[in-house]
């Protein structure tokens, strides 16, 4: 196996349907092979992807050119479907995603080095050239991190710095596979992955922009504006292929949906919008929604979310859950935000049964189930010296008893 970081001084890009596939039927005789993508998404709502970058661990590598004329993606979508091949990525969710857009399938099988590092003691959200430099002892350049992949031609400098980031990636990921291994830890990164992997993790229907808000609406018929004007803004956005925010930023909607503007002079009162928008057309666009959601029954507006009821508990059934937690984090070299958040740890104080991660998976196997034992009194925690210690306790009923008896 060549595990060589020779980065080449020159290379050249594929930009032909025929040199991609053969490129994509050498890649799949490999058992795994490394993937990245540069793209923009500063100025439009689909991110336009302007470069991908896939290495073998025989040394292969690939550059492809997916703004050529005439370039036909398809290969590369058969290869990123193909069962047989694992495609490693380092922080992998915007990449999926772009693929995800562009061919309507996830790929698969797929391992994220940075999810694996999380729970191989490498702290939360690591980047790619920290890994890098953990596991290879090598410096990379990320001199090029904000570049325009847009423009053409690219530099030899950009290619090389684009190569860098799945020629490196070989052995954090090879580094990555044992450890999980020793550890037996591999089925954590296959679960991990399961949901990564999901077409449901990256669909969110134009009806559900409004999960997106922070809800400030108190009234049924101001919920009703924020979420029929967050669906149009979306299905605006889409179709213009611009950002949300020059459709109308956030605040703009909230504010539409506290006033309810249903005139063009009304409109032309809300702060941050320009002047003369209440004249153009996404100006009317939104006067007729507000007088449509006005005219509607009561009986037909949508029900206000409420937040969800947390049951009472304790703060210091909280502290104890949140000092479990540090220690195990600490004895298995994960990091506290991979297992449980402060709304979780609240949420399973109060509830033995809460609907959160850690009570799930491999989440459970190394802290739920401690979590919910020390709820029942069946384990405690004690420090003996600098260290925190588990110490298994009496059952609560036996102890009683014990004591009865003395």
């Amino acid at each position: 196996m060549q595990l060589s970081g020779y980065i080449p001084a020159s290379m050249d890009m594929i930009n032909t349907t025929r040199a991609l596939q053969d490129a994509c039927q050498s890649l799949a005789g490999n058992r795994f092979i490394t993937i990245d993508t540069e793209f923009l998404r500063d100025t439009t709502f689909w991110p336009k992807l302007c470069l991908i970058q896939m290495a073998s661990p025989q040394g292969d590598l690939c550059l492809v050119d997916p703004l050529a004329e005439g370039l036909d993606l398809a290969p590369f979508f058969e290869l990123m479907r193909n069962e047989a091949v694992l495609k490693v990525f380092h922080a992998a969710r915007q990449d999926i995603e772009i693929i995800f857009n562009l061919s309507g399938s996830v790929p698969h099988p797929v391992f994220d080095t940075q999810v694996a590092a999380a729970v191989c003691g490498f702290g939360e959200s690591v980047s790619y050239d920290q890994l890098v430099r953990r596991v290879k002892k090598t410096d990379i350049d990320k001199s090029h991190r904000f570049t325009d992949w847009s423009r053409r031609p690219l530099s030899d400098k950009q290619l090389r710095y684009a190569a860098a980031d799945v020629i490196h990636l070989i052995e954090p990921y090879l580094f990555l596979e044992a450890e999980l291994e020793e550890r037996n830890r591999s089925h954590w990164i296959a679960e991990e992955m399961e949901l990564l992997t999901s077409p449901e993790t990256y669909r969110l229907p134009p009806e559900e922009a409004w999960t997106r808000l922070k809800l400030r609406a108190r009234k049924p018929r101001e919920f009703a504006v924020l979420k029929d004007l967050a669906e149009w803004r979306e299905r605006e956005a889409q179709t213009r292929d611009v950002p949300r925010g020059r459709i109308i930023k956030d605040d703009v909607i909230y504010e539409i949906a506290a006033q309810q503007p249903d005139t063009a002079q009304a409109l032309g009162h809300v702060r941050a919008l320009p002047r003369g928008f209440e004249r153009s057309r996404s100006g009317e666009a939104i006067i007729a929604l507000v007088r449509a959601v006005k005219e509607r029954d009561e009986n037909d507006l949508p029900r206000l979310p409420r937040g969800e009821r947390r049951p009472q508990a304790h703060p210091a059934v909280v502290d104890m859950l949140k000092v479990l937690l540090k220690q195990v984090c600490e004895d298995e070299g994960v990091a506290p935000r991979m297992i449980a958040t402060s709304d979780d740890i609240e949420l399973l104080a109060g509830d033995n049964d809460a609907e959160i991660a850690a009570l799930q998976g491999w989440r459970r196997e190394i802290f739920g189930d401690l979590a919910l034992r020390l709820k029942r009194g069946e384990l405690g925690l004690a420090v003996r010296g600098s260290k925190l210690l588990r110490i298994e306790l009496e059952p609560a009923a036996e102890a009683a008893g014990s004591s009865r008896r003395r």
